[in-house]
């Protein structure tokens, strides 16, 4: 099987992020990986024995495909005022190779005036496409290239996103859902598209409509009724007042709808069931409201299900809720390069469904910029509650949020004396303690001290980080039960 290089053209100064975000993207895509070998980054090139400029153009010579970043510097010129931009994008003209053009920005004032010749020059050959951040230049890209393999008979299938809906028509998507879209992208992202903007040309500026057809994105987005095209389109969610699965289930609900109702119905379940206080009107006029488990947290990880799930396995997103923790699970694994400890890093977004989450971030539903988890971890400490779990469990991917499973009751059981819930009561609060803090806080020994700790780690209700000066003891986690998926 043929696989294709890309040369990524740019002033490489202003472009460092999403030069290296796009050959990251590309060669950790499942799909994708598959059909580019090579994304060309000068600043990958080993030093040789020869000129930089004729460098640049051996590897548009070699390359199949020339993708080039257009922004406000214009670079670098040589002795004829031109740059290495526009001799890469001359040259690949030349060669006839397949270009693609990206955008920053959605005006062109301020730009050099060269670049905006330079720009001026593409559109007058071939179609631009703009983007703001690294989220929208991803999503413009990848369909881009699945348009290029599609064009090249590269894809057996057309990937789930993209793929247009043959049973649909434009009178399945809901005007009043894009004009909401429409007034949410604007507020939150600045989307340049107004309201009142017919319904194709939407859909066709977020690369949702092909072939004269929505695409599944398009439909899961936007319709009226999307679970008459994609049923397993649902999010099932469940209430159980211990911590296992136990059938009768006192809270059971199945939201369907758009996947911005889906989203918005199902943290809504959640946080019905958590623990809530509210404050007094000190610093305003309204209650502040403090849930055991912050939104946040919760929509993050559902959003995150949703977004990211595999559509073409049977099983739907499930959320359930025990006494002690919340579980997401969400069919599909995570995309490769990914594991589950690389999640608590920083890490590039890798979105399973692009096309998904592009409107989702537009609508800011998502970050798209893979900080979500760290977020989840930074506001889950914050709040004085254990990390979240991130696991692979065969064919589902599963989000554990920790709920403060230490109730009174839990602390009444675990026989704990005096010292120790003084101690407790202390971590809840302060997040962390070290032995010699429990030793001057309960006014014991330090030997009095480390066998209440130790004692404390064996029952599971803390556990030790760092070591040396730097030990420390935060609130353990109660081993979550595998449960079975609810039909």
């Amino acid at each position: 099987m043929k696989k294709f290089a890309i040369f990524v053209s740019s002033v490489q100064k202003e472009f460092r992020e999403e030069r290296r975000a796009i050959k990251e993207y590309i060669l950790n895509d499942h799909l994708l990986k598959q059909y580019f070998s090579d994304v060309f980054l000068f600043e990958d090139l080993p030093a040789r024995d020869q000129r930089a400029d004729e460098a640049y153009l051996s590897e548009v010579d070699r390359c199949d495909i020339y993708l080039g970043l257009l922004g406000d510097d214009y670079g670098y010129e040589d002795d004829k005022g031109v740059s290495p931009t526009e001799r890469e994008f001359d040259r690949a003209t030349e060669k006839g190779k397949y270009r693609l053009i990206f955008v920053k920005g959605q005006k062109d004032k301020g730009r050099h005036k060269n670049m905006r010749a330079l720009i001026g020059k593409a559109g007058n050959q071939l179609i631009r496409r703009r983007f703001s951040a690294i989220s929208d230049l991803i999503s413009e890209l990848y369909a881009s290239l699945i348009d290029f393999m599609g064009q090249n008979g590269m894809l057996p299938t057309t990937p789930f996103d993209a793929s247009p809906q043959v049973k649909a028509s434009l009178r399945n998507i809901s005007k009043n859902v894009i004009e909401w879209f429409l007034q949410q992208a604007g507020r939150e992202r600045k989307f340049p598209l107004k309201a009142g903007t017919p319904v194709k040309e939407v859909l066709e500026h977020l690369n949702l409509y092909e072939n004269g057809k929505p695409t599944n994105a398009a439909l899961l987005l936007f319709s009226g009724n999307p679970q008459k095209f994609i049923p397993v389109s649902e999010v099932k969610c469940l209430h159980f007042h211990g911590t296992q699965v136990k059938k009768p289930i006192p809270s059971y609900q199945i939201f369907k709808g758009t996947l911005f109702d889906q989203v918005d119905d199902s943290v809504d379940f959640v946080m019905s069931k958590l623990a809530r206080s509210v404050g007094t009107r000190a610093k305003g006029a309204a209650a502040p409201v403090e849930y055991e488990i912050p939104r946040e947290v919760i929509a993050e990880s559902v959003v995150n299900a949703i977004a990211h799930r595999d559509y073409s396995s049977n099983a739907g997103v499930q959320v359930m809720v025990f006494s002690d923790r919340v579980e997401v699970w969400s069919p599909g694994q995570l995309p490769s390069g990914l594991t589950p400890e690389w999640l608590r890093n920083p890490h590039s977004s890798i979105p399973k469904n692009p096309l998904i989450a592009d409107p989702l971030f537009l609508a800011h539903y998502i970050e798209k910029a893979g900080t979500g988890t760290l977020d989840m971890i930074h506001l889950c400490s914050e709040t004085g509650l254990p990390e979240p779990d991130f696991e692979q469990r065969g064919s589902q991917f599963v989000v554990t949020l920790w709920r403060d499973w230490l109730t009174e009751e839990v602390v009444i059981a675990l026989k704990l004396n005096m010292r120790q819930v003084t101690g407790l009561k202390f971590l809840k609060e302060e997040r962390k303690i070290t032995t010699m803090e429990y030793q001057e806080l309960v006014e014991c020994s330090r030997r009095t001290a480390a066998r209440d700790l130790d004692e404390l780690l064996r029952k599971g209700v803390i556990y030790r980080k760092g070591a040396g000066r730097g030990a420390h003891y935060i609130i353990g986690k109660k081993r979550a039960i595998n449960v079975p998926i609810v039909p």
